[in-house]
């Protein structure tokens, strides 16, 4: 049974009674336009009418927000359908039995022409008048527009708000799922004003067809007793005229309250609260109903006014402003009740611990002393979390997989300008900052020194030196690159991002890679994970691969050569090796555009020699070096480095295939950002610029 409901997109076997009434519903208001309709389902429908009215008038009033009640743009035009039905199908009645007296369009009709209108037609006709101008000049008119700049409003805010709901999604403080959402709330948002602003016209629509159908009634009333049923004047303007002027109250009063129920929602400002009680908590305020009291009480003394009247009424906003004040002292007890309490809770508890105090789960973490809180708070323009988020977003474009969110918290234990990165629980970048400076950095030959606070650059490590925002043009006119405080810490946390990819990618997200490429290569995905490499061996892979910063974005090709390495049971820094080739092309266009040769640091053949013997000779404990060696060899690297670095260039260093992995973990200890590569790795398409080969001297 369910099943074949689904297939007609009902998910909820108790959402069949609604579906099936509706339809049904919509073809009998449509036939009561055309079919004859008794005088006692007429009677019915008119208590329906009112009763349908007074429930949308009720809802509207007890949404929190105008999306709470998104189905009223729907509700209101059956509402409109339902009352323009009721009067086609009384005009019938009017006209054609209108000549028998006033029970001939039923008991409602009756009713309100005698008792609403007192049985003068002339009274009736003006209450008519009145009622429509407040419905179509005041009500309706003002409702109309402020649907029409709300839709507007609405649709011009929904760009901005979309790209806050994704530097939240990408700051990490919103979940897929809560982005997910609010997008879906921000879309349904602008359907609803938009809907409203067309639901609007209904109700003018349905006010000025309600003055048409009253002439209707009373004009062919007239003709048609006078002429027909041979009905004196004075007999056929009291039966049709009453008749005619109680069918347009009985239509025209739920069509009031439909208006009001349109301008409370297109009016409505989200909260917490219903109506009621939101506009009870914004007029409860002392300081406004004794003015009003006061002055209302000098009016009662005026001579000549009726004092007793506004007496009472001076008496009652006294009242109400003393009910207001004791409102708002309590709730100032209140609080300050709360938060004795805490302090109460901590004095007697000295010794408590939380455990968010010890316990820290972010992956990554940047902690601030309290001097550098304000390069986060939105209220000052803070600007590090939107830096943060850019950082995030280009190293996650470079190395393939979506880096976690940046925790950004405050230490009150460190000083004031000092901040902390860790990658888990570990501190793994530690310097300081000045958020009322600004970092001078000397460009090449610059020797003319400034005044401020020198340092060394956290990224880098260069000389540089903290100034005022005051020295910045003095500072640039000397040849200095000035950053301000905010990059510095992100250019570092930068850094280490990089230089720990691959502590930062795990299960979970080699998971989430797996399914995005399963959209579009679902075979792949299936016969090599888990078939062929288990999920945790895969993360291993790319761990490695990320630890030298080789990008793991092409993973459909890192899939199809892991299943063609997978029978030779490789482990897994083996089988990272193994495809680095494949990969390597990802990593050097980041280094050298593709129209530039690549430069590259060359070993010696005879230095690269004795090399891969002694890493033969070292056997499992891969490439031992004496100390001397290693430190000459790190020194003319840094020195060939640091000369291309001044020349604005990255090189990588090339060596033969049998030492690259030992020698990279050794000049990687040392040299953060090098890059070394195999022989076999070089693309065949790209060119190659030897700037610096390394031997006995470093030559370039």
């Amino acid at each position: 049974m369910e099943m074949t409901l689904a297939r007609f997109g009902i998910n909820d076997p108790k959402a069949l009674v609604t579906t099936g009434i509706l339809p049904v519903g919509i073809l009998v208001l449509i036939s009561m336009m055309v079919l004859p309709l008794p005088v006692f389902l007429l009677d019915t429908f008119f208590v329906f009418n009112i009763l349908m009215s007074l429930l949308i008038l009720m809802v509207a009033m007890n949404a929190l927000r105008p999306l709470d009640f998104s189905s009223f743009p729907s509700l209101l035009l059956i509402a409109t359908i339902l009352r323009l039905g009721l009067n086609v199908a009384s005009t019938r009645i009017v006209l054609s039995e209108g000549h028998t007296g006033g029970d001939a369009a039923g008991q409602v009709i009756k009713a309100f022409g005698e008792f609403v209108i007192s049985g003068n037609y002339a009274v009736g006709i003006f209450v008519f008048i009145i009622l429509i101008i407040i419905n179509l000049v005041v009500i309706t008119k003002g409702a109309g527009r402020v649907s029409e700049v709300s839709a507007r409003f609405t649709l011009d805010a929904m760009p901005g708000k979309q790209m806050a709901i994704d530097a939240d999604l990408n700051a990490g403080v919103l979940t897929n799922e809560e982005a997910r959402d609010r997008r879906e709330e921000i879309a349904s948002e602008a359907d609803f004003y938009g809907a409203m602003d067309g639901a609007s016209k209904f109700v003018k629509g349905d006010a000025v067809a309600s003055i048409l159908i009253l002439i209707i009634n009373i004009v062919g009333g007239l003709i048609i007793g006078i002429s027909q049923h041979d009905l004196s004047v004075s007999v056929a303007a009291e039966n049709y005229i009453l008749l005619s002027i109680g069918d347009g109250l009985v239509a025209q009063i739920p069509s009031l309250l439909l208006a009001i129920a349109t301008a409370i929602i297109v009016t409505r400002v989200s909260s917490t609260q219903d109506m009621a009680a939101h506009i009870g908590d914004q007029i409860s305020l002392s300081r406004a109903w004794a003015p009003v009291s006061g002055v209302l009480m000098l009016i009662g003394f005026v001579p000549g006014m009726p004092n007793l009247l506004f007496i009472g009424a001076a008496l009652i906003a006294a009242g109400a402003g003393y009910w207001s004040y004791t409102k708002e002292r309590k709730a100032l007890e209140d609080v300050g009740a709360e938060e004795l309490a805490e302090l109460e809770d901590v004095a007697k508890s000295p010794d408590l611990i939380e455990l968010d105090e010890i316990a820290d789960n972010a992956p990554v973490s940047i902690q601030l002393g309290y001097g550098l809180v304000e390069m986060v708070e939105e209220d000052t323009g803070g600007p590090l979390t939107n830096r943060v988020t850019g950082i995030r977003r280009q190293v996650s474009k470079a190395l393939g997989f979506i880096v976690p969110a940046v925790r950004i918290r405050d230490d009150m234990s460190l000083p004031a300008n000092t901040y902390r990165i860790r990658i888990g629980p570990t501190i793994v970048g530690e310097d300081q900052v000045y958020p009322d400076r600004k970092l001078a950095i000397p460009g090449d030959n610059v020797n003319i020194k400034i005044d401020g606070i020198e340092v060394k650059d956290p990224s880098f490590g260069m000389d540089a030196i903290w100034i005022t925002s005051q020295q910045q043009t003095e500072a640039e006119a000397k040849g200095y690159v000035v950053v301000a405080p905010e990059s510095v810490l992100s250019t570092h946390l930068s850094q280490i991002l990089y230089k720990f990819a691959g502590q930062l990618i795990g299960q979970d997200d080699v998971q989430g890679l797996l399914d995005n490429l399963g959209q579009t290569s679902p075979s792949l995905v299936e016969s090599v994970v888990p078939k062929l490499v288990p999920l945790h061996t895969l993360t291993g892979i790319l761990r490695t691969l990320l630890e030298e910063r080789v990008p793991v974005s092409d993973l459909r090709g890192i899939l199809e050569n892991m299943s063609g390495l997978a029978a030779r049971n490789l482990s897994t820094a083996d089988m990272a090796e193994a495809l680095r080739p494949a990969l390597a092309g990802l990593l050097i266009q980041q280094v050298a555009p593709l129209n530039q040769p690549l430069p590259v640091i060359t070993l010696n053949s005879d230095l690269e020699h004795m090399l891969i013997s002694m890493a033969r000779q070292s056997g499992d404990q891969g490439l031992v070096l004496d100390n001397s060696l290693a430190q000459q060899l790190l020194e003319r690297i840094s020195a060939a480095n640091e000369t291309l670095a001044s020349q604005d260039k990255q090189a990588v260093i090339v060596v033969s295939p049998a030492i690259r992995r030992e020698f990279s973990a050794i000049i990687r200890q040392h040299i953060d950002d090098m890059v070394v590569l195999a022989f076999t790795e070089l693309p065949e398409t790209r060119k190659i610029e030897v700037v610096a080969t390394i031997s006995g001297e470093a030559s370039a």
